[in-house]
């Protein structure tokens, strides 16, 4: 069997992920085990499964730094960043160096967690055929999530165009051995890796569960899919794959809870979770927490003040009103108030809104109307009913619904709008513009003479 490296710390992940441990773990050892070691069985196989996972859930991806990127760079002065940490002060300003640690070590972290996948689908045939498709789904889901993430930052929108000849990120699709100069891939084209993605995920959808614990299921594999049709505006296919996470999700004992506030702040997962990343005190790993977190719930003083140009586009009576509290002067949301608790990656709110736009785009009523599906949410904020509809009041639904959870840029890219500069509100940045893309991290571009540095960042 070939020779290949896996990090012996992500193997030891699979107990931080799922609590199983009393001990936090060091993810730190730079010990290495042969892959004839590590992927001999179906046991070890399903232990670097669960690797895989821990690099997902990790602070530079799903734990929470992916989220507020997002939330950063559409800050479009609804929000101030008021910390001291530079890496995000930066993404903020819209002024990135190539060497900001974060956008550096979220590439890492990303491509880990890739090979990790990629070392296990070139064994599956190793996993009892009982389970085989199964843990060939997740590791699928879980290169398709990662690079759904990295095409997003990296590269320019798929609104842009021209997906054929703007560049994204390398696509690796096998397992990265000892480095050479055949492992300094260039980078791929933004048509590539959404290609790619929508490959892995479609595949990752017919492969998997109904019910997994935690981990992805068939209707999680659904409702990032329709994440990644909306990028692409293929507004059907959207609007059926979230169709089907409802269906599906609903039919497993998902749905709305009852109060908004509800959603929030909670040990377990609650019903209208469709995919969290799970935190404990074992793995206590929640950026968003971190940056969002106040002293009077055990975090830091808050590094982000919601500013009244955003909470007055919010309607008189609207319960989500309620996750604004002023402290120390500033205010703040209580999304992420408290650190233990599971970070929202996808709820079934959003599944609604995206069916609801994608529906309306297409003149259709699949599942539901767009206004049914709009005043479902409305209602469980206690506000009236709507008797008609426009695309722009759905946008403003899904942003109020979603706001703090890491969406509005990427839903300002795909309906081309501008974000406004936070520190000169004159200025704004269009859609497409380079300011609202990452740099290839310097480390990589020294490594890698295949790559090309994005405009604006030299190189």
């Amino acid at each position: 069997m070939k020779y290949t490296t896996i990090h012996l710390s992500l193997i030891l992940g699979a107990s931080l992920l799922i609590g199983a441990c009393a001990d936090q773990l060091d993810l730190q050892p730079a010990q290495s085990v042969d892959q004839e070691i590590a992927l001999n069985s179906d046991a070890n196989i399903k232990r670097v499964l669960i690797g895989a996972y821990a690099d997902l859930r990790d602070e530079d991806l799903w734990g929470g730094r992916t989220l507020l990127y997002a939330e950063m760079l559409s800050a479009n002065g609804e929000i101030r960043w008021e910390g001291t940490f530079n890496q995000p002060r930066e993404v903020y300003n819209k002024s990135i160096f190539t060497n900001n640690s974060f956008v550096t070590d979220t590439w890492l972290r990303a491509y880990s967690a890739i090979n990790v996948c990629n070392n296990i689908l070139e064994v599956i045939n190793l996993v009892d055929e009982a389970d085989r498709d199964r843990v060939r789904g997740e590791a699928l889901f879980i290169r398709g999530a990662v690079y759904f993430e990295l095409v997003k930052l990296y590269g320019l929108p798929y609104a842009a165009g021209n997906t054929g000849t703007n560049l994204a990120v390398p696509l690796v699709l096998n397992p990265t051995r000892e480095v050479s100069e055949e492992d300094q891939a260039p980078r791929n084209t933004v048509e590539e890796v959404y290609q790619q993605v929508v490959s892995d995920l479609e595949t990752a959808e017919d492969l998997l569960p109904e019910t997994n614990g935690f981990f992805a299921r068939n209707y999680v594999a659904s409702a990032l899919l329709s994440r990644v049709y909306l990028q692409m505006e293929r507004f059907a296919d959207a609007r059926d794959a979230a169709n089907r996470a409802i269906d599906l999700a609903t039919a497993n004992g998902k749905g709305l809870v009852n109060q908004y506030m509800e959603a929030f702040n909670n040990e377990a997962d609650t019903q209208e979770d469709l995919f969290t990343i799970q935190v404990n005190a074992q793995d206590p790993d929640n950026s968003m927490h971190l940056f969002y977190s106040t002293p009077e719930f055990g975090g830091r003083d808050g590094d982000i003040t919601i500013l009244s140009s955003h909470i007055n586009q919010y309607e008189p009576g609207d319960d989500r009103l309620e996750q604004f509290v002023v402290r120390a002067g500033e205010t703040r949301t209580d999304k992420w108030r408290e650190q233990f608790r599971n970070v929202k990656i996808i709820r079934l709110a959003e599944m609604y809104l995206t069916r609801a736009e994608a529906n309306f785009r297409e003149g259709t009523s699949i599942g539901a109307t767009p206004l049914e599906d709009i005043n479902r949410i409305r209602l469980r904020v206690n506000l009236p009913e709507k008797t008609s509809l426009s695309l722009d009041e759905i946008l403003q639904e899904r942003k109020l619904e979603l706001a703090h959870e890491g969406h509005f840029i990427h839903d300002s890219k795909r309906t081309r709008r501008e974000i406004q500069d936070n520190n000169t509100p004159t200025l704004q940045y269009p859609y497409d513009d380079p300011k609202l893309v990452f740099p290839i991290p310097q480390r990589e571009m020294d490594a890698n003479a295949s790559l090309i540095q994005n405009p604006g960042y030299g190189g």
